[in-house]
C-alpha cells in the first residue's frame, strides 16, 4: 500500500500547488491574492455547471479533456516521490510516462482543431511546435539518469539516487536539474514560455486551445494541468533531494514540502522576469536540450 502514497498525494494536493504559485506571485505583487484552495473551489463550481457544444464539433472535442486527464493520471501513477516507489513500475516506464503526456497533449490539440477555429488552430500549432522541442530535453535528462544510476524505471532511479551520486556526478546532476526545470516551465505553460494569466490573442499558447471548453470539461482540463505540474515538480524534487532511508511519513512530508518549494520557485520566477518573445522560446528549449546533452556526455565519459 505504501506505493500508492505518491499517487494519492498527487491526486489530492495538485490543486494546492497551483494555489502556492498564485499566492507567491501575489506576495511579490503586494496583493493578498487568491485563497490557497481556490482551485478546489473552481473545480467544484465547474463540475456543477452544464457544458455547451458547438454544432461544428464532433466526439473528438468531448474526448479531449477526458483523454488528457486520463493520461495525466496514468503518468502520475508511474512517478515516485523521493524514495517512495510509484504504484506502477517496470523497466522503461519513463519512456511510457513521456509518451502518455504526449498523448494527452495530442488529444488536446485535436480538440482545439475540431472546433474549426483558426484562433485555436494557431494555439495548437504553437503547442505542438514547442512540445517537439521540449521532449528531447526531457528524454535526454532521463536517459542520463538511467546511465548514471543504473536503473531503468522511475522508481528505481529515484530510490537509488543518493548523496554519493551528487558527490561523484554533481555537475551533471546540476545540468539535469536545470534542464528538467526548464521543461517544467514549458510543459506547464509557465513564464517565460507562456503566461497562464494572459488574454492577449497574439501571445496565447495553451489557454487559446481550451477557450471553447466549459463546465465539467474545463474542470477536467484544469485538474489535468495541475496533475501534470505535480508530475514534473515531483521529478525535480526527487532528483534534487537524494534523502536517505527514513520512515514513510517523513518521506511523504519531505516530498510534499519539496514540491511546494518548487511551486514557490515557479512563482518567484514568474514575478521577477518577463515572458520571452515567441521567436526566442525555441532557443530557450534548445538550451534545455543542450544542457541535458552535456550532462549525458559528462556521464558517459565518466562511465
Amino acid at each position: 500500500m505504501t506505493s500508492f502514497v505518491p499517487l494519492v498525494l498527487g491526486l489530492t494536493l495538485a490543486p494546492l500547488l497551483m494555489g502556492v504559485i498564485n499566492r507567491t506571485k501575489a506576495f511579490f505583487a503586494g496583493r493578498q491574492g487568491q485563497p490557497l484552495l481556490q482551485l478546489y473551489y473552481d473545480l467544484w463550481k465547474l463540475l456543477r455547471k452544464g457544458a455547451v457544444y458547438s454544432q461544428t464539433t464532433t466526439w473528438i472535442f468531448r474526448a479531449g479533456p477526458i483523454v488528457g486527464l486520463a493520461c495525466a493520471v496514468a503518468a502520475l501513477a508511474l512517478m515516485p516521490l523521493l524514495r517512495t516507489p510509484a504504484p506502477v513500475s517496470f523497466a522503461g516506464d519513463f519512456i511510457l510516462a513521456v509518451y502518455l503526456l504526449g498523448l494527452g497533449r495530442f488529444f488536446t490539440v485535436l480538440a482545439a482543431l475540431d472546433t474549426g477555429s483558426s484562433f485555436e488552430g494557431m494555439g495548437a500549432s504553437r503547442e505542438a511546435h514547442f512540445a517537439a522541442l521540449a521532449e528531447p530535453a526531457l528524454l535526454l535528462a532521463l536517459v542520463t539518469l538511467v546511465l548514471m544510476v543504473g536503473e531503468k524505471s522511475l522508481s528505481g532511479l529515484m530510490g537509488n539516487l543518493d548523496a554519493l551520486h551528487w558527490l561523484n556526478s554533481g555537475p551533471a546532476l546540476v545540468l539535469i536539474l536545470a534542464a528538467l526545470f526548464m521543461v517544467l516551465l514549458a510543459e506547464n505553460a509557465r513564464i517565460p514560455v507562456d503566461d497562464p494569466n494572459t488574454h492577449l490573442e497574439l501571445t496565447m499558447i495553451h489557454e487559446v486551445m481550451v477557450l471553447d471548453h466549459g463546465g465539467p470539461d474545463f474542470a477536467l482540463i484544469q485538474y489535468g494541468a495541475a496533475l501534470k505540474l505535480w508530475f514534473f515538480a515531483s521529478l525535480v524534487v526527487s532528483v534534487a533531494l537524494p534523502l536517505p532511508e527514513m520512515p514513510l511519513a517523513l518521506l511523504a512530508v519531505a516530498g510534499v514540502a519539496g514540491v511546494m518549494l518548487v511551486g514557490v520557485g515557479v512563482g518567484i520566477l514568474e514575478s521577477t522576469m518577463a515572458r520571452l518573445r515567441l521567436l526566442t522560446v525555441p532557443y530557450f528549449l534548445l538550451g534545455a536540450t543542450v544542457l541535458a546533452a552535456v550532462a549525458l556526455l559528462l556521464t558517459a565519459f565518466r562511465a
